[in-house]
């Protein structure tokens, strides 16, 4: 696809992948095993630029378009689902909330820190009984002079117990539709009451900082309300479109990584006298993978382009999240069949991108409110 890209967006895909090929591959494998979010690398990623990729160069982000994000994202993806998870968090989640709606002033003081790696940034939306239900959320800030007192719990928050600061959605009106009574509130994570529950252990994206939150009394000044009140839901499906862009990107790059892990050990192996790239049944697991990660790649980079010239594109990137991630779960399972039994160890990456993939038809969303979103559109055209 890079045929496809500005020269520009292909240099940044060169620079992006050498990165990850030399310092975050050699390391992934040990991140995943110990379960550690890898502290070390998150200064080299503020140097590179990568975590305020789309934050305007006045607040000392790179400015980079959308396109450009999704490029990142894919490019760490290829060799590590955790990093490209943190990547895509903090930069479409947590910041893209304060750089959509924020105030000159909430951006100068958390998009500067957070583009320099001072901050990571999370976001905070669902609870343990509020999932795909995004509307049906507990937690509540009530006015209390100029403070608002923030209570409840928070469950699957990336970034919660590294991050700097977190957007926390909580319900402000309780006389209104679900949807028209929540507003975002920006919430450093020294503040007294805010407090990590636990910390998940998880199937896949191990190196990622998923944990539950609670939140007890937390008062913050009205400063730090994130956008107009009671309309924080109607901002946040805004930055799920590009969320979903990202973990598009995400499901690309776990998927080509995984294609070139198979063609190599499908050169490499030999059986009944031949290596197994020559037989047919290999073959066309190769071939469908290449095929589809190429329609993803449209996909995303479609949705992607179309944010960037400032059209709707809420349907293209359900589409793309949706496509690109079952897409890739399927391909990184045909790409372990390939490795057979070595496969199925942790002596090869494989089995790591395999459950990595699995977040991808999960987060932002699942796979069935995707559907969802996509027949709404469908319906009202």
């Amino acid at each position: 696809m890079d045929f496809e890209l500005p020269e520009s967006h292909r240099l940044l895909r060169s620079t992006v992948r050498e990165f990850a090929e030399r310092e975050v591959r050699p390391r992934a494998k040990d991140w995943d095993k110990e379960e550690r979010f890898p502290h070390e690398i998150v200064p080299r990623l503020a140097e590179l630029g990568l975590l305020g990729i789309k934050i305007p160069e006045e607040y000392g982000g790179s400015g980079l378009d959308m396109l450009a994000y999704a490029v990142c994202v894919e490019e760490i993806a290829r060799v590590d689902g955790s990093l490209a998870l943190t990547v895509a968090s903090h930069n479409g989640l947590g910041t893209g909330h304060v750089l959509a709606v924020g105030t000159d002033e909430q951006k100068q003081r958390y998009l500067s820190r957070a583009s320099r790696g001072e901050w990571l940034a999370a976001w905070a939306l669902t609870e343990p009984g509020s999932g795909s239900d995004a509307a049906g959320l507990a937690t509540t800030a009530r006015r209390d002079g100029d403070d608002w007192v923030i209570s409840g719990t928070k469950m699957f928050i990336t970034q919660g117990s590294v991050g700097g600061f977190c957007v926390v959605l909580a319900r402000t009106a309780f006389d209104v539709p679900p949807q028209q009574g929540i507003t975002a509130f920006l919430v450093e994570t020294d503040t007294p009451g805010y407090s990590v529950g636990k910390k998940l252990e998880k199937y896949g994206c191990r190196s990622s900082d998923t944990v539950e939150l609670v939140l007890e009394n937390v008062r913050v000044p009205d400063s730090q309300r994130l956008g107009q009140p009671n309309q924080g839901f109607r901002d946040t499906m805004r930055i799920l479109d590009s969320g979903r862009v990202s973990i598009a990107a995400m499901a690309l790059g776990l998927g080509r990584g995984a294609l070139q892990m198979a063609i190599q050990y499908a050169k490499d192996r030999a059986a009944f006298g031949k290596p197994i790239a020559e037989f047919q049944a290999v073959q066309w697991l190769l071939a469908d993978a290449h095929k589809d990660l190429e329609a993803a790649a449209l996909l995303t980079y479609r949705a992607a382009w179309l944010a960037d010239r400032g059209e709707r594109y809420t349907a293209e990137a359900s589409i793309a999240k949706l496509f690109a991630s079952e897409v890739a779960t399927r391909i990184c399972n045909d790409a372990l069949q390939i490795h057979g039994g070595y496969g199925f160890t942790r002596e090869f990456e494989i089995e790591r991108h395999l459950r990595d993939a699995k977040l991808c038809e999960i987060g932002e969303g699942t796979s069935q409110v995707q559907r969802m979103v996509i027949a709404k559109h469908l319906l009202r055209e």
